[in-house]
């Protein structure tokens, strides 16, 4: 396989072309990496990537696009740690090096953004200060200060970020760069000094270069043609490029969501592969929600790149390269380009972190699951509940040598994941499932499905008792008259996942109440839209799904639902269903609708099953048992009740307190 073989990026070389790119992790202590950092990137190059490169550093003091952004000139002992970590490993460790100019926050920094023009940020709608010749000579004189500081510390090279969030690529486009002096008239004119002076302070090490070959804004913006045009300047200066799309009007289309295909830039990385020929071209790097094997290893084999960067895939699998290498393809975990733990770039700082692997981010904090099954031990536990949290419990239990038991009352595993997974979009989902399942079988568990456990069958089990059961309907928040044709969301996309159609009243469009504003009231939205009949979104929020913020999401969902023809409803409380009318009440003005539907979908919160547990308390219980849990808070604590029961039974205690759900993790 290509992919696992060598290859030269300038004068050092990568043992494969894995590479695992720069992305912000919150793991920083002030503007330094951490040992967190080391931890973390160590995990990736144990598991068999070939190129790891680190979080982006600012290279100036004007620079703090977040709170935990590295700053370069705090970084030398970080860096240093880092690269003997990832070279003990086998990896090369290449240090990124950017400033996010007018995408960046005045917020840490509490002074002005620079920029190259006096342009607003779309989103912030802050307006940048005019980069100063003296402001750009500081810059320039940055980047090479912090290669000078990185090449010391030991990396093997230095990747200059002119991507998505980057003041390289401003000054590059013409929808930030509209300057009246030399920089203006030759945009190239900044990359070109930059790339100069890091590739004079570098020496031997490989000098790469992170581009947006499509910023998505033809009307002014870097274009395919027009990156071709910019990197024929720019290749002879750098070892690789790494080919990357979005900008100033698209900074989540870098790394976008599961609705989205994967190896979305393979287009536009053969576009620029195309244009970049003969002795001297720099090796070429594709990136874009590549997390299949099997694309990457066809990109690598038709020349479309000579690496591939798989980064989410990485997260969601630190062991991708070796699996890989011993050819157990079929056993890596499968990234499902959800955003919902890896976007952290977030006003709550959260860590970096993943659904399908929650101990990314946390290495050492968590006690490690082993990585094949341990020696057995006598006796059984028993699992209730086939969802994710009870198929994560089961898989890591008998890693550590227990016979497990799981019992499913429904006639397939997964719970609400399998049913979220019928909503568009979202069919990715199930790769989880299908995933923990197979790893479950290929470790020996029994799973029985159709079975409704219940008090008397457990008192009969000799050992302990895990109760994962999911969670139930909640209460509606709504008064419900006669005829109100009114189902859950949960109920109408296990309905949709078996291939029915719910029940409708009169004919009309479907009005789904949304209070909690996340991804499901958006999805079953455009779900029913499909109907024909036509949708209504109601929520209490100003913006709908306020939560898909955090993924990336926000605004391409609220264009899938324009697209769709749904009717959104903002500020607005559904009051009361009765035959087929929803009262609907505006809450600032008090003003009251009356909307005729067919038909009323709750996307409202759900509350714990835990009528076993309440029969039986004391008894041990993960994911929505516990409460209203995301699919990561579930895969989470099944795993930590697994370690921990599996930690008493080895010490020969009788397992009977369940452990707590928030140990360990202190950001």
């Amino acid at each position: 396989m290509k992919l696992l073989e060598p290859v030269t990026l300038g004068q050092v070389e990568a043992p494969n072309r894995l590479l695992f790119g720069p992305h912000v992790t919150n793991l920083g202590r002030g503007r330094s990496l951490s040992e967190r950092h080391v931890a973390y990137y160590r995990r990736r190059a144990a598991g068999g990537a070939g190129v790891v490169v680190v979080e982006t550093a600012s290279v100036h003091e004007s620079d703090w696009p977040y709170e935990r952004a590295p700053l370069a000139s705090s970084c030398g002992r970080g860096w240093r740690a880092i690269s003997e970590a990832v070279r003990g490993e086998g990896a090369l460790s290449i240090a990124s090096l950017g400033h996010a100019g007018m995408q960046g926050s005045s917020a840490y920094s509490q002074r002005e953004l620079w920029g190259p023009s006096g342009v607003a940020e779309p989103v912030s709608r802050e307006m940048a200060k005019a980069m100063e010749l003296e402001d750009i000579a500081a810059v320039v004189t940055g980047f090479a200060a912090a290669t000078s500081l990185a090449v010391d510390a030991g990396v093997d090279g230095v990747e200059i970020d002119a991507g998505t969030v980057s003041l390289v690529r401003q000054f590059l486009s013409g929808l930030t760069n509209v300057r009246d002096d030399g920089y203006g008239s030759d945009r190239t004119r900044l990359a070109v000094e930059v790339l100069g002076a890091v590739r004079a302070a570098a020496g031997r090490a490989a000098v790469g270069l992170r581009l947006s070959c499509d910023e998505l804004a033809p009307w002014a913006g870097i274009t395919p043609e027009g990156a071709i045009a910019i990197l024929a300047v720019l290749a002879p200066l750098v070892d690789y490029l790494v080919v990357v799309r979005g900008g100033l009007y698209a900074p989540a289309a870098s790394r976008p969501d599961m609705h989205h295909p994967d190896g979305l830039n393979g287009e536009l990385a053969r576009t620029v592969r195309a244009a970049l020929t003969g002795p001297g071209t720099p090796a070429l790097a594709a990136q874009g929600s590549i997390v299949d094997a099997t694309t990457a290893a066809s990109w690598l084999a038709d020349g479309t790149a000579d690496l591939v960067e798989m980064t989410r895939a990485q997260i969601a699998d630190p062991e991708l390269g070796r699996k890989l290498a011993r050819g157990a393809a079929g056993r890596v975990r499968p990234c499902i380009l959800c955003n919902q733990r890896c976007q952290v770039l977030d006003v709550r700082n959260p860590i970096v972190s993943c659904v399908v692997e929650p101990s990314a981010g946390h290495e050492g904090e968590d006690a490690p699951v082993p990585s094949a099954p341990s020696r057995p031990r006598p006796g059984e536990l028993l699992i209730v509940g086939g969802g994710p949290a009870g198929l994560e419990a089961a898989r890591v239990a008998a890693l550590h040598g227990l016979a497990v038991r799981v019992l499913e009352r429904r006639d397939h595993l997964g719970g609400a994941l399998v049913a979220a997974a019928a909503a568009p979009g979202r069919e990715r989902l199930s790769r989880l499932v299908e995933w923990l399942a197979a790893e479950c079988e290929a470790l020996g568990v029994t799973v029985q499905t159709g079975i409704e456990a219940g008090t008397a069958q457990l008192d009969k089990h000799d050992g302990p008792v895990l109760l994962a059961t999911g969670g139930r309907d909640g209460e509606p928040t709504f008064a419900t008259g006669p005829g109100a044709p009114v189902v859950t969301a949960a109920g109408l996309l296990e309905a949709v996942r078996r291939g029915d159609a719910p029940g409708r009243g009169a004919s009309g469009p479907a009005l789904v109440w949304d209070p909690v504003g996340g991804p499901i009231g958006v999805s079953v939205a455009e779900l029913v839209a499909r109907s024909g009949e036509g949708a209504v979104l109601v929520t209490p929020d100003l913006v709908v799904g306020r939560d898909l913020s955090a993924t990336g999401d926000l605004v391409a969902a609220n264009a899938r639902l324009r697209q769709a023809g749904v009717e959104v409803v903002k500020h607005a409380e559904l009051r009361s269903v009765a035959g087929g009318t929803a009262l609907v009440v505006d809450r600032f003005s008090g003003e009251e609708r009356r909307i005729a539907v067919g038909l009323v979908v709750d996307a409202g919160h759900r509350l714990p099953e835990d009528r076993l547990w309440r029969e039986r308390p004391g008894t041990w219980r993960a994911g929505d048992a516990v409460a209203p849990r995301t699919a990561y808070e579930a895969v989470l604590e099944g795993r930590r009740a697994a370690g921990a029961l599996a930690a008493a039974w080895a010490g020969g205690h009788a397992a009977t307190t369940p452990p707590g759900t928030g140990e360990g993790r202190v950001a």
